[in-house]
């Protein structure tokens, strides 16, 4: 792997859809970079400090949330004199995103008071009241021709269906839920899921015209659904709980076809690879290397010992580390908290939150556990590669984590002191976007060879 030099930022970055920039937020600058040469294309000056950006679909656009003033402005890479400013007074803007057509702007007030749609053509705009959140209940089809918005009002939840040509309704239908917590379409745009909050354990699958396909409830006392996620090709849907398991449905019949469990202790028979992190000590030979008598006795002070990063497989029966949530406090850190599909819908990894520094890898296809990864430092963000089945995460360490079907290892990324806290994939899946508090860098990432054999020591 290559890296690229670290360069200062104070926000958000992310990959344009065409993965040609790299947009990067500094403090009230918005520098917009070749991904290929690095080179600054554009530079925007905001109003204030960015607190979010979000580029458009076709790559011509982008959008910057000063959620300080609050205010949004947008500009464009093909017209750098063209600029746009939104600003809803005094109901304030809590989240804006971008339609599918890349030409209007979705805008939450404070208090969820109404979504504004904005159009950046002849500067019309739809109100829709009563929105349920702010930067969630909000999906739109995979044509881009349709959008599922959640709302609530008489003391329940409802889904108002518009028309991405001209945001007209096109209908709009009570759901079974007590308090809705998000919306997504299926990657067909043939369903839409719905599950409701953590004290009620309930995931709707409703179709467009606004018909129950299907109600699941894993159980009813306890807290319910933690995470939610379609599967690529759009034939599984995986739910994960707060009770530590992943269920998988099917597209068919909805009833699940897979539960997975996260013990702490795993025993045999279990025929997973477990990779833990380990700290190898690097011997150096120093018998021959001469210093002068002033140079050794001003360092009196013994370097550390320089380590390497590897992993080592471990035999079953392991003992995983785990942490017991305090009972007397809200929102417990225990369930699946992390889950994501692979690219071809073979894989999908999770992460129990009791269980930070665990992570898991299940393969769908034969319905077992591929593979469990035990690191030092709890996982901070997974990312599949798009292009292939190559799984990418980080623990806030100064190395990057990879895992294929054919064995895990660790990349120490050759910047001083470079954190890792978060990660990304351009669209093509060659490059990858590192982020540190206070800069990021860029990683060019090798194809995977047909074997896909690699080393924990490469």
């Amino acid at each position: 792997m290559e890296f690229t030099e670290s360069y200062k930022q104070t926000g958000p970055c992310c990959f344009s859809p065409n993965a040609r920039f790299i947009a990067v937020a500094v403090d009230y600058r918005l520098v917009i970079r070749d991904t290929l040469s690095f080179k600054v294309v554009q530079l925007f000056s905001c109003l204030d400090k960015i607190s979010y950006i979000e580029w458009a679909l076709d790559s011509e656009y982008i959008l910057c949330g000063l959620y300080k003033r609050p205010m949004i402005q947008a500009w464009s890479l093909t017209q750098p004199e063209w600029t746009c400013k939104i600003d809803e007074g005094p109901a304030g803007i809590a989240y804006a995103r971008w339609s599918p057509d890349s030409r209007h702007i979705l805008t939450t007030s404070d208090f969820q008071l109404r979504l504004t749609v904005w159009s950046l053509v002849n500067t019309a705009c739809v109100h829709v009241q009563w929105p349920k959140h702010a930067s969630k209940g909000v999906s739109f089809t995979r044509d881009g021709k349709f959008a599922a918005i959640c709302t609530r009002r008489d003391c329940k939840d409802y889904i108002n269906l518009l028309s991405c040509h001209n945001w007209e309704i096109m209908g709009s239908f009570a759901v079974d839920t007590v308090d809705l917590a998000d919306i997504e379409w299926s990657p067909d745009d043939s369903a839409i899921v719905i599950w409701d909050s953590p004290l009620e354990y309930k995931v709707l699958i409703y179709s467009p015209d606004g018909r129950c396909l299907s109600k699941y409830q894993a159980y009813e006392s306890g807290l319910g659904v933690k995470t939610v996620s379609w599967s690529p090709s759009g034939q599984f849907l995986a739910v994960g709980s707060y009770d530590q398991m992943l269920r998988v449905l099917n597209h068919l019949t909805w009833k699940t076809f897979a539960e997975f469990m996260h013990p702490y202790t795993l025993r045999a028979p279990c025929y997973a690879a477990v990779f833990k992190e380990v700290d190898e000590p690097l011997h150096l030979d120093m018998s021959e290397l001469c210093l002068s008598d002033d140079f050794s006795q001003g360092n009196n002070d013994a370097p550390e010992e320089p380590f390497r990063v590897r992993y080592e497989v471990m035999e079953v029966p392991i003992s995983l580390p785990f942490q017991k949530p305090p009972a007397d406090k809200p929102n417990p850190k225990q369930g699946i908290g992390l889950l994501s599909w692979s690219n071809d819908s073979q894989y999908i990894c999770t992460r129990n939150d009791s269980m930070p520094t665990v992570l898991w890898i299940w393969d769908i296809r034969h319905l077992e556990l591929a593979s469990i990864l035990v690191q030092k430092d709890p996982i901070k963000a997974a990312a599949w590669d798009p292009s292939c089945t190559r799984l990418v995460f980080c623990t806030g360490s100064t190395h990057l984590y990879m895992w294929t079907p054919s064995g895990a290892y660790c990349v120490h990324v050759p910047i001083s002191q470079f954190a890792i806290t978060d990660l990304k994939w351009n669209s093509d899946g060659s490059c990858l976007l590192l982020k540190d508090k206070e800069s990021f860098c860029c990683a060019a990432v090798p194809l995977l060879p047909e074997s896909s054999e690699y080393s924990s020591d490469d």
